[in-house]
Parts: C-alpha cells; structure tokens; sequence
C-alpha cells in the first residue's frame, strides 16, 4: 500500500448494499400490487431471481414481471416502469460501516466511485444516502460513455486524479467488472466478495478478499 495515493469504489453491493435495497423495494411493490396474496414469499423470491441482482435491462424485468405475477389489476408497462423509478431509490441503504470506511479512505487517501448506471438512477443513490462529498470523482458509466470492466473507465478516473495507475486502489465486489477490469489497466485491487462467484477463466488476482466492507479499516 505504500504506492497508493488513490482509492476508488464501487457503488452497487459494495458501499451501497443494493441486495437490501432491492428487497426493500420489493416488499413495497408486493404491499402496493398483491394486497390479495396472503402468502407472497414464493413471488418474492421469484422476483429477485428475475432481477439478476441489478444486471438484467429494466425494461426486461417489467416486462417478466407483467407476464408472470399474479396481477388482480395489471398495470401498463409505463406505469410500472414509473412506480419502480418513483419507489426503488428510496429503498437506498448503505452496507454497514460503509460511512466509517469512507471517512477513514479519505482521511489518507484521494478518493473516487467508479459505478456502472443510468446517471439518474446512481446519483440519485448516492445524493439520498449523503455520500457525494466523499469522493473526490465520481464517473457514472452512462455520463462517461464507457463502462466497467472496460479499463478506459478506470484509466478517465486515474486521468481525473493526475496519478499512474499503480498508485491507484480499486475496491468493488464484482470478480470481472470491477477486480478484472482495474486490474487490466494496472490497478491494484480488493475484491468484495458477496453475490457473484469468482469465474475460473479469471486470472486477476487482488490484493485481498473480504466478506465485510468494515474489513478495509484494517486493510488500508
């Protein structure tokens, strides 16, 4: 760690707990939509598995979930969409310790949020939980026109900062995504593990592997 002057997170299941948000969101939908389903925990669990922990196209989802769900009253494609934009932020929480971590990251290092996303959906993650003055930059895929594990978004990043890519940290749970992706332009990384698997094929290889963000107070 001696070289490192920058570190950068990820948003998504790494500072922001998305899998909570998610279901948080859910739940909401469920009371809002299924009032006449006593019993909706099958649905429930069907509805996260069609979400694909964020990665599959909004549009896709709402589409699964108009054919599939037992609707009393089935609403327009457009309306869900509307109720899913108007609802899904304010489920936002933040991983636990996420607000120490950031608070120590800054107090020794510059820092940065590299997030993959539509500008409205992930600025608004981060305006309603509070967390934008953490950062010293933050690139949003959709307003920087590449996205991760594309290593040109992390070479924007190192450019924004004025350092090498050596001198960079990159922390976020997704093995390719995020560890691959800084790792091919030269960074070092943390791998955050919780949702995804490490892919075999995947020769990256972290600086360390943690289960909890509190775990970095520690580590860096």
């Amino acid at each position: 760690m001696e070289r490192i002057k920058a570190v950068l997170f990820d948003l998504d299941n790494t500072i922001l707990d998305r899998t909570r948000m998610f279901s948080g969101f859910a739940g909401y939908f469920f009371e809002t939509y299924f009032g006449h389903i006593a019993d909706r925990g099958a649905m429930f669990e069907r509805v996260i598995e069609l979400d694909r922990d964020g990665y599959k196209p909004r549009e896709t989802l709402f589409a699964e979930l108009l054919d599939e769900l037992p609707w009393e009253r089935k609403p327009s494609h457009e309306e869900l969409a509307e109720f899913y934009r108007g609802a899904y932020l304010r489920h936002a929480v933040l991983m636990e310790q996420a607000r120490e971590v950031l608070a120590h990251a800054g107090a020794k290092y510059r820092t940065g949020l590299i997030t993959n996303g539509r500008m409205a959906t992930q600025y608004g993650k981060i305006d309603l939980l509070g967390i934008r003055d953490a950062f010293e930059i933050i690139l949003v895929s959709e307003e920087a026109g590449i996205k991760k594990p594309d290593k040109r978004i992390f070479e924007l990043a190192a450019d924004k900062l004025g350092l090498q890519a050596e001198e960079c940290l990159f922390i976020g749970d997704h093995p390719v995504n995020d560890v691959e992706g800084a790792a091919r332009f030269g960074m070092a990384t943390i791998w955050v593990q919780a949702n995804h698997a490490w892919p075999a094929s995947n020769e990256a290889k972290p600086l360390h592997t943690i289960n909890r963000l509190g775990e970095l107070l520690a580590l860096i």
